[in-house]
């Protein structure tokens, strides 16, 4: 009798679970109808999908929507309060707490989302995938990705590239999105043997077509360069704010942390849980930079202990004409 009770409690949960799933799909496909847009010479994409619509999927979408290179932008988020502020802002057409809705019919998906979260979603999405499609992500890391997505998404009939827009900032959400993001930013692309030419082809085209600058490396060779340009400077600040703001000195220590310690430390406010994620999942190549940077600081404390003038002169001055010439050929840096 007991158990009949529960049984009677829990139906009109799982009832107004499948109305709300249902009312989403169908707002979905009328929203998409409504704004059905005239095909212009800038179309490359009759309907693009986002998982995840924070900073680098909303600058997408913005930057895709603005360029008009697609009909229709569709975004996948997980809260009802996200579904309204990513359609206030301009960053998807509409967007839907349904994955499969979200996905089905699309020509283009890009998982926007922490690595970790990447291979669940996939999973989750492949029923609705459309024959042919092209599915590609953001994330820091190429080698676990691909690896994790490549096959998967092959057997669903559909094609992946992996990319990564060396793009971001500190801040986190669709509130931070802008359409500029990816102007002149490197992107890189990460096809392998068993990619499909056609799909590495429009990928590189898309990333070209909101203003990037398209790199092609092999998965290893990607990780392992960013891990000592962005992976191991991330980590780098983390270290000294952590040292430095740490509450056991003498309250003046914050007073006098000034414009080099700000902005030393700046991507250190970046999303504790996206970086964890790419920690760990680039942790060799990462393990490997740690250990050099240590081994370069070690040889600093040597030359600071034995007052050698001219070594630690040597090493500033090295540092600086090398920082110099990188500056001097024009390049961006990332604030990833």
């Amino acid at each position: 009798m007991g158990a009949n009770r529960k049984d009677l409690t829990q139906r009109p949960q799982r009832a107004e679970r499948n109305t709300e799933s249902r009312h989403q799909v169908e707002r979905l496909f009328q929203v998409e109808t409504s704004i059905a847009k005239p095909e212009t010479r800038c179309v490359r994409w009759k309907r693009v999908t986002l998982v995840g619509v924070g900073l680098l999927g909303g600058s997408l979408g913005l930057a895709m929507r603005k360029r008009r290179l697609t009909n229709c932008v569709t975004g996948y988020v997980r809260r009802a309060a996200s579904v309204r502020e990513c359609e206030k802002i301009g960053a998807v057409d509409v967007a839907t707490r349904d994955l499969q809705a979200a996905v089905q019919g699309a020509d283009l998906i890009v998982l926007c989302t922490p690595i970790a979260q990447m291979r669940p979603l996939v999973e989750q999405m492949l029923p609705a995938l459309k024959p042919g499609a092209i599915v590609t992500d953001v994330g820091s890391v190429k080698g676990s990705v691909v690896r994790d997505l490549e096959a998967l998404i092959d057997k669903a009939g559909a094609h992946f590239v992996g990319s990564h827009p060396m793009a971001g900032a500190e801040k986190m959400g669709v509130a931070a999105a802008r359409a500029d993001l990816f102007v002149n930013a490197v992107c890189v692309i990460t096809p392998t043997r068993k990619t499909n030419k056609t799909a590495a082809a429009r990928i590189a085209g898309l990333w070209k077509s909101v203003g990037a600058r398209v790199l092609r490396l092999t998965p290893e060779r990607h990780d392992e360069m960013v891990s000592r340009s962005s992976h191991l400077p991330h980590v780098v600040a983390a270290t000294l704010a952590n040292l430095v703001l740490d509450p056991r000195w003498p309250e003046q220590q914050t007073q006098l942390c000034a414009n080099g310690f700000r902005d030393t430390t700046r991507v250190a406010s970046g999303s504790p849980e996206m970086w964890r994620d790419i920690a760990l999942a680039n942790g060799k190549h990462l393990g490997r930079a740690v250990y050099l940077f240590i081994r370069d600081l070690e040889k600093v404390r040597r030359f600071i202990g034995k007052g050698d003038l001219s070594a630690l002169n040597y090493f500033l001055v090295q540092a600086k004409s090398r920082r110099d010439r990188w500056r001097e050929k024009g390049a961006r840096t990332s604030p990833e």
